[in-house]
């Protein structure tokens, strides 16, 4: 079976990549999950920034989509939690804050990307993907 970068799965890829998805519109979030599913993601969807940052410390993911407008915790102090505790996961962030500020400050505090809703689920796919794979990559 071939991953979505072309290379098989027993060289790159475990069976399954696991994604923390920290949204909390709930449409919103069962279409991501229908989209990741077929491309071999288990995702785990969580509602809030505290949860997530409790799933975080607790459990092992691959990488985490992540909303800024959340309840309990907003999503930037989520990140810069998440970051404190020296963690390298991949971040991408998924928001509708499109300002250059909020962008670049989501950068600034550590995520690997951040896109801009309403998005294209070919283009988070392709996103998802690099993240993963240069995770992945042995440290030169």
């Amino acid at each position: 079976a071939l991953s979505p970068a072309g290379a098989t799965q027993q060289e790159e890829w475990p069976v399954s990549m696991r994604i923390l998805l920290v949204e909390d519109d709930p449409s919103l979030a069962s279409g991501i999950r229908m989209a990741l599913k077929p491309e071999h993601y288990t995702v785990d969807h969580l509602t809030d920034g505290d949860t997530a940052l409790v799933a975080l410390q607790n459990e092992p993911f691959d990488a985490v989509i992540l909303d800024l407008g959340l309840p309990k915790m907003h999503g930037l102090e989520v990140l810069k939690k998440l970051r404190s505790r020296g963690s390298a996961l991949p971040v991408l962030i998924l928001t509708a804050r499109d300002a250059l500020q909020d962008r670049v400050q989501g950068l600034d505090w550590g995520a690997d990307d951040y896109m801009v809703k309403p998005f294209e689920l070919p283009e988070l796919l392709a996103r998802l993907r690099a993240r993963i794979e240069l995770s992945l990559a042995p440290a030169k």
